[in-house]
């Protein structure tokens, strides 16, 4: 099933912090109430990975309020073995490096 990093970002007050946190604590999901948040560091976002069968899945799980900006990354893990076709799936352009 695809993994998906879900980040939920939230306006930069302790208030809002504070109001968020209480949020994603009340839903009860099992994704929200283990986010991981950086605010103590000054990045006003949570993150919380998530396994279901596509981005539209993803975002429900979100609160509606925070839906508009919220980000979702499909995750991908690669070997070794994956390293001769990574040029191929992104048109041949290997990047910097």
């Amino acid at each position: 099933m695809p993994r998906f990093l879900i980040e939920v970002e939230h306006q930069p007050t302790t208030a809002e912090c504070n109001r968020t946190i209480a949020v994603f604590l009340r839903t009860g999901s099992h994704f929200l109430t283990h986010a991981d948040w950086g605010c103590k560091d000054g990045v006003h976002k949570a993150w919380f990975i998530a396994e279901v069968d596509g981005k539209d899945e993803a975002l429900s799980i979100v609160p509606a309020e925070y839906q508009a900006t919220t980000r979702i990354v499909l995750l991908t893990r690669f070997t070794a073995r994956d390293l001769d076709q990574i040029p191929r799936r992104h048109g041949g352009n290997r990047g910097p490096g």
